[in-house]
Order: C-alpha cells, then structure tokens, then sequence
C-alpha cells in the first residue's frame, strides 16, 4: 500500500472533498492557494489507512477540525489511533474545534501560522 494517497482511499477522499463539513470549508477558503504562510496546503489528504482534513507537506502538519461526534468514546480511540500512527511518522497533528472555526477563524489562522513558521524551522 501507498504511503501517501493510497489507492485504497481515493474515493473516500474524493467524497470527503465533494462533501466537506461548513467548518471545514471556512478554513479551507483561509489556508488554499498558498494562503497561510506561503505554502501549500492540501485538503482530505491519504496518510496510510487514514485521511487527514488538511495537509501541510512542508511542515508535516496535519489538522483536524473536530465536531461534535469527536467526543465519543469510539472516534476518541481512533482518534488516539490515528495522531499516534501521524506522530510516529513525524507528522505533527493539530486538533481545531469547529466552533473555533466558524466563530474565531482569525485567531484560528494566527495560530496556525505560528504553528506552521515553527514547523519550517526545525
């Protein structure tokens, strides 16, 4: 299997793409284009058997805006899972709510670029 946008879920990420939450549309308006920090930002991305919301390549950075059903005992341990399984490969993971999104997408942005500019330098 493919490391990086493995064959196995291309369609799941093209149906996350066609499908994208509000929140996840917001900040995706806020980081393409080579918005934040200069640098590309890639939207449902394949990491192994997982599926990021956004990817940051030049940083390996990957974001994940969390709803509701985050707080589930169920997508909890995937969720442990998954940033584990990123954290292992030298992708750091960063968690945003999505009320954080939709209500302070500004402050959303400066810490990501905060983020992303320490990323870059080490």
């Amino acid at each position: 299997m493919s490391f990086k946008n493995p064959r196995k879920t291309k369609q799941l990420r093209r149906d996350l793409r066609q499908n994208m939450t509000e929140p996840e549309k917001l900040l995706w308006e806020r980081v393409r284009n080579k918005q934040l920090c200069g640098i590309k930002a890639r939207r449902q991305y394949g990491i192994g058997p997982y599926v990021l919301d956004f990817y940051i390549p030049k940083a390996k950075l990957a974001i994940e805006v969390d709803g509701k059903i985050h707080l589930s005992k169920e997508v909890k341990e995937n969720d442990i899972n998954k940033d584990a399984f990123l954290n292992r490969n030298g992708i750091h993971v960063i968690r945003i709510k999505n009320e954080d999104v939709v209500n302070e997408i500004d402050d959303v942005i400066t810490k990501l670029e905060v983020i992303v500019s320490k990323r870059l330098e080490e």
